[in-house]
């Protein structure tokens, strides 16, 4: 029995389609699968697949023309077989054109009753939605691409752009035996499309970080302070500490840390923790530095770093990288930090924001040194700059708090002789 294709609605806001061109004429047989028409919507222009077997024996809708949704598209069925019952019965069906414009124009709150014939007419038969995909733009005169489903998927297997193809088929349609006989001439891809990923279990580290962190992020309110500082008087520092001391030799990390510990004694409400009913201020100066591994990020910690010299602070923060990338480090080496720092620095980053390292109430973030034109005394010269971003906990640290304590911070390492007493190095 013959069914009527109607014209689909392939997107959201489609209400009528341009059938762009068709693939199959009157008489044609028809498999499911194959392509019948190309019907440009609002968005794109789509393949319209046929959804079962039989022969077209009517097109309602010409090349180039527009109709809409639900509108008559074609008919088939048997070869021979008589529509002319089928397609009466459609375009009684089919609203006028005065009664759809009435229909749009009624007030929505209050829509007119439409008439209830006495005995309606049986319902023509529809065809299942159709299955549709994307098409590409042809390769013809109108500079669109035209190619059988088999012929697109073989390409994509191959690797061959389709736009370097010449079709053989009516209207220069790629077929299955171009593809097979393109010779290329270096015009084909490289290497196949193909989308491909790869999914990994999870592991415990990174299981552990994500609730760690997550818990952090969004029961802690943090709020963000950045700062400028100026580096020349640390880079010398640093210079001339490493040829005193060489072969050993401290980095700007180390220097950081010494000043962020020196610091943090001066603002011990920076060295804090919320406890949920009580505030926890740290005399103690415990450092997690935050270090990359190949899972994650791990925090061992610099003990009484306040006290410690440079060069125990580098060693400490180097063994502790190297165990992190070995796996081996133990409980007491990543517990008890009161104050986290992490650098992206050597990385190239100039600025970021970090998450709070519970059970700290703050967090700080040092970029890299960067070499940029600056003010000084009325006069635009060469600067190396750093910027620091701390995160704190709103619950424990105040922006005057947190400001104060960045200022001290900023001070001892615009001014490295603060930071450098007896026994310091």
């Amino acid at each position: 029995m013959a069914e009527i294709v109607r014209m689909p609605k392939l997107s959201d806001t489609m209400t009528e389609g341009v059938v762009s061109a068709w693939h199959k004429k009157v008489g044609d047989p028809v498999k499911s699968g194959e392509v019948l028409a190309e019907i440009e919507t609002d968005k794109a222009t789509m393949e319209f697949e046929s959804f079962t077997d039989g022969v077209l024996l009517h097109i309602g809708v010409e090349k180039g023309k527009t109709a809409p949704v639900d509108s008559v598209l074609a008919v088939l069925g048997k070869a021979g077989e008589d529509i002319t019952t089928l397609l009466a019965e459609a375009a009684k069906a089919a609203p006028a054109p005065q009664a759809v414009e009435a229909k749009a124009a009624a007030p929505a709150a209050a829509p007119a009753p439409a008439p209830v014939p006495a005995a309606p007419p049986a319902p023509a038969p529809v065809a299942a939605a159709p299955v549709v995909k994307p098409a590409p733009v042809p390769s013809s005169t109108n500079g669109r691409i035209t190619a059988s489903p088999l012929a697109r998927r073989l390409a994509e297997e191959k690797g061959i752009d389709l736009g370097r193809v010449k079709g053989s088929g009516p209207e220069g349609r790629i077929t299955k035996r171009d593809v097979e006989g393109f010779t290329g001439g270096g015009m084909a891809y490289s290497a196949p499309q193909v989308e491909a990923f790869e999914e990994i279990a999870v592991s415990q580290m990174r299981k552990t970080i994500a609730r760690r962190l997550a818990e952090s992020k969004f029961s802690a309110p943090h709020f963000y302070l950045t700062l400028e500082i100026a580096m020349e008087r640390a880079i010398g520092a640093r210079e001339a500490i490493n040829k005193f001391i060489a072969p050993d030799k401290i980095s700007f990390n180390d220097l950081v840390i010494k000043a962020a510990a020196v610091s943090l004694k001066q603002h011990p409400k920076v060295n804090s923790s919320w406890l949920g009913d009580r505030i926890r201020y740290n005399q103690h100066v415990h450092i997690g530095v935050a270090v990359a591994v190949e899972e994650g990020l791990l925090v061992p910690v610099v003990r009484f770093a306040d006290g410690k010299p440079l060069r125990t602070i580098g060693a400490e923060v180097r063994d502790f990288a190297k165990k992190a990338r070995e796996k081996k480090l133990q409980p007491q080496d990543w517990e008890g930090n009161t104050f986290t720092i992490s650098n992206l620095g050597m990385f190239g980053i100039e600025e970021f924001t970090a998450i709070i390292n519970p059970p700290d109430a703050c967090i700080m973030a040092i970029g890299g040194i960067m070499e940029k034109p600056v003010l000084r005394n009325g006069a635009i010269v060469p600067g190396h700059t750093m910027k620091v971003t701390l995160s704190c906990d709103h619950r424990v640290v105040d922006g005057a708090t947190g400001a104060a304590f960045l200022n001290t911070f900023k001070q001892l390492l615009e001014e490295p002789a603060l930071l450098l007493g007896v026994g310091a190095i």
